[in-house]
């Protein structure tokens, strides 16, 4: 007979402990050790198991062949864009995102879409009942005879299910209410998180069927259960927005078929989420013409170039200790700005409070963005507007230097689409490019040319 060993796990990190502790060790969060009994094999019977499995044998790289991976096309180009050009079969692909922003939603737009190719395509619902799912159908206006919707949290009658069916797609929604029936843990425990996502993985690489797992979110936005979770997916993605805005972008973290950080977004509306062809003009179509503290850049987000407005606000201290505050960029990035203005261009900044934004809901984490928000921040304590039809592109060293940035020429392309005149830009980056001649292009050295440019200097 197996043994039962007690153990105490972290439904956090996955940390596990023989006994329990109020502290994860892991993660350092309190009270998150759960109790969790499993079952031990003898090593005698794993022995005989594992001489039944049949062995794998190397093989030479020069051997294997190489091919191009097969992909099923949806019905919305932005979702292809996320996942590298489509779904590729026997992919395991987990979606994340905050309650109500719109999971379920895409993912039943999608197997729609796929359905009519036509399709099989499984819908398996852990946490809505069926009458439920058909209801979000007819408000979407999805009426598909090829599409199954299945209310299912026992993971072994999904598996039965899907051998029967052989779809061409399944969905399950989500990966915390399915569990198995072995383990004798809680459906969302990370045993069974863990094992379940197992099992779908085998399922699909031998099956050769694409899954989708939603996958909850902790209040820190990270998805919820051991980090374990995203190494055994192909693909990794977020749904991200405001629940009181309608534009929702789905941005992938992770794809082992295309690049990553690729970004599609999407507006939510009556009849579903439609897709923003132009996210650019979204982001630019709020801004305020001549004021202070506003400047554009041109960021890439994956191999796509997105036009965003970074605002910064500059005011005096009232206390001891100036603020520093970002939203939408890294906290420690405006700081380190703040010093090089006061030390290579000679602004008296220690005693303001600088308050920087991307407008928009955007995300910016990459180092072109570096002289806009210098840029910014000297306007607004200048209280200087730039010109409404300058674009800066920068990455801004300690030393005052403005440093080349990656694929300028397609930010130039957008900037120059949207009716930009003039392109601030390194030096280093005029060469080895074809210049558009609806957009004049100056190259800066440092953000003392970069100012007296934009601002005119003192």
């Amino acid at each position: 007979m197996p043994k039962t060993k007690i153990k105490y796990i972290c439904q956090g990190c996955g940390y596990e402990s023989p006994k329990w502790m109020g502290k994860c060790p892991g993660c350092h969060q309190w009270n998150t050790m759960t109790e969790e009994k499993e079952k031990m094999v003898s090593s005698r019977h794993s022995i005989g198991q594992s001489s039944v499995k049949k062995k794998s044998k190397p093989e030479s790289i020069t051997a294997i062949e190489s091919r191009e991976e097969m992909r099923i096309p949806t019905d919305m180009p932005e979702l292809n864009r996320v996942l590298g050009g489509g779904i590729v079969p026997g992919s395991l692909v987990l979606i994340g995102g905050d309650p109500g922003i719109g999971k379920s939603t895409l993912l039943l737009q999608v197997s729609s879409q796929l359905a009519k190719k036509p399709l099989k395509v499984l819908y398996v619902s852990g946490e809505e009942s069926t009458r439920q799912t058909k209801l979000r159908a007819d408000r979407l206006g999805i009426d598909v005879e090829d599409l199954f919707v299945m209310a299912e949290t026992n993971l072994q009658e999904v598996a039965n299910v899907i051998d029967e069916m052989n779809p061409g797609l399944v969905i399950i929604d989500s990966i915390q209410t399915v569990y198995q029936e072995e383990i004798s843990s809680a459906p969302g425990s990370v045993s069974q998180v863990r094992e379940c996502t197992g099992h779908l993985m085998r399922i699909a690489k031998g099956k050769g069927i694409p899954i989708f797992i939603v996958g909850h979110v902790t209040k820190e936005g990270a998805i919820a259960g051991p980090r374990l979770l995203e190494h055994m997916v192909d693909t990794v993605l977020y749904f991200e927005g405001e629940r009181h805005h309608t534009y929702r972008i789905l941005r992938s973290v992770k794809n082992r078929f295309g690049s990553t950080h690729e970004m599609g977004i999407f507006e939510m509306k009556e009849q579903g989420l439609q897709e923003v062809t132009n996210p650019s003009e979204i982001f630019l179509e709020e801004r305020s013409q001549g004021v202070a503290g506003s400047t554009v850049v041109a960021s890439m987000e994956g191999t796509r170039p997105v036009l965003v407005e970074i605002q910064a606000l500059i005011s005096p201290a009232s206390f001891g200790n100036p603020r520093r505050m970002a939203t939408g960029l890294d906290h420690n990035r405006v700081p380190l700005l703040m010093a090089v203005l006061e030390k290579r261009a000679g602004l008296l900044l220690q005693n303001q409070d600088a308050y920087v934004k991307v407008a928009g809901g955007m995300k910016l984490d990459e180092p072109a963005i570096d002289l806009a928000v210098a840029i910014s921040i000297a306007s607004s304590f200048r209280d200087q507007p730039t010109r409404p039809d300058d674009i800066l592109v920068g990455e801004v060293g300690l030393t005052g230097e403005v440093r080349r940035v990656s694929r300028i020429e397609q930010r130039i392309q957008e900037a120059a689409k949207l009716g930009f005149k003039r392109a601030i830009v390194p030096e280093k980056n005029l060469s080895g490019w074809t210049q558009p001649s609806s957009i004049e292009i100056i190259g800066v050295r440092s953000v003392q040319e970069a100012l007296q440019i934009t601002l005119g200097g003192a």
